[in-house]
């Protein structure tokens, strides 16, 4: 194997190449696609292992290079939160933040070019989903689990980006709090998909068929329509 593509679904394009001088697997991500140099005799099972691994962390370098800028034309506009952009007259930046909205005041010289400040505005609207996201996500998880009757452990709010959540053997459901940018009807499909997986740990027939119960026959569609949203701002 001197070059091989793999296309996958998150991730796009992965291009493998052998190096003779490589002694490991080196992930490089760039804009248009995910280079893996690997080491001579090295197999696709080896490389495939090694993507999914990785998968969380690739998936949240892929996103860096494809984030937009966050300006004043900037804006979140979605059901559960909203955030939006202003100019001001003093030389520092304020954050007013309640329940399901958010506004930043600029100073006038604000560069949004800089990527330390481009890193500041993720992180303080990231930190605001987390709390919004705290608030709307596990009630409304209790109250499908007591719907339902599956029952699950614990809830845990993080902010992955490579997954809209994921529950544990033990029961122990995580939820991604880029959750709250979904429509109603997609975080309870995501919801309902976790307290499923209580009773049904993999993804075989009849956790589909239990899945489909709870969805009104819909949870194939809703998986696709989820396909269109992205754990990030």
């Amino acid at each position: 194997m001197k070059e091989a593509i793999i296309e996958d679904e998150e991730l796009g394009r992965l291009v493998v190449r052998v190096n003779l001088r490589a002694k490991s697997l080196v992930f490089r991500t760039k804009s248009d696609a995910i280079y893996v140099s690997v080491p001579s005799g090295t197999t696709m099972k080896e490389v495939k292992r090694a993507i999914e691994n990785l998968r969380d962390k690739l998936l949240v370098a892929r996103q860096r290079l494809k984030r937009p800028l966050i300006d004043l034309d900037y804006k979140i506009d979605t059901e559960h939160f909203k955030l939006s952009l202003a100019a001001g007259e003093k030389d520092q930046f304020l954050a007013n933040s309640q329940l399901g909205v958010m506004q930043i005041i600029c100073p006038p010289a604000a560069d949004f070019a800089d990527e330390n400040l481009q890193n500041w505005l993720h992180k303080v609207i990231e930190e605001s989903l987390r709390l919004n996201a705290k608030s709307i996500l596990p009630p409304r998880l209790d109250r499908l689990s007591r719907q339902y009757g599956l029952s699950y452990a614990n809830v845990k709010i993080n902010s992955s980006q490579g997954r809209w959540g994921s529950c544990s053997a033990k029961k122990n459901i995580n939820l991604s709090f880029y959750l709250i940018l979904l429509p109603s009807h997609l975080i309870d499909y995501v919801l309902l998909h976790e307290l499923c997986h209580t009773r049904e740990m993999n993804h075989g027939e009849c956790f589909w068929a239990l899945l489909n119960q709870f969805t009104e026959g819909k949870a194939l569609a809703l998986r696709e329509e989820l396909k269109r949203y992205r754990t990030e701002i």
